[in-house]
């Protein structure tokens, strides 16, 4: 009798051993949460300021302010950045998907 209650004893202290752990572990995924939810929100005020920035300095052919809601911030594959408006960027991409499509 006094063997199978040791074992459950011991497999009760393992149990309670094994939820502190995992406490203990869940509160430090929390606080790497609450982590990477500050610098991602850091990084998106860092990006709104660039944009912000690039869109205020921006000018279109005949001298006047880009409408930061009509054009997009685009970099090309060797380095140069390029506003365009986003009714190009939209073409394009429908016509990158035809030709996804096409290849499948």
């Amino acid at each position: 009798v006094a063997a199978p209650n040791c074992r459950k004893q011991n497999a009760i202290l393992n149990l309670e051993d094994d939820i502190c752990n995992l406490q203990t572990q869940k509160e430090s995924l929390k606080k790497e949460h609450s982590q990477c939810s500050r610098s991602i929100s850091q990084m998106k005020q860092k990006l709104n300021n660039f944009y912000c920035g690039i869109f205020s300095r921006s000018r279109d052919d005949q001298g006047r302010s880009v409408n930061p809601c009509q054009c997009v911030i685009h970099r090309s594959s060797d380095g140069s950045v390029f506003i365009i408006p986003k009714h190009l960027v939209k073409s394009e991409q429908k016509q990158d998907n035809e030709k996804e499509q096409k290849q499948k």
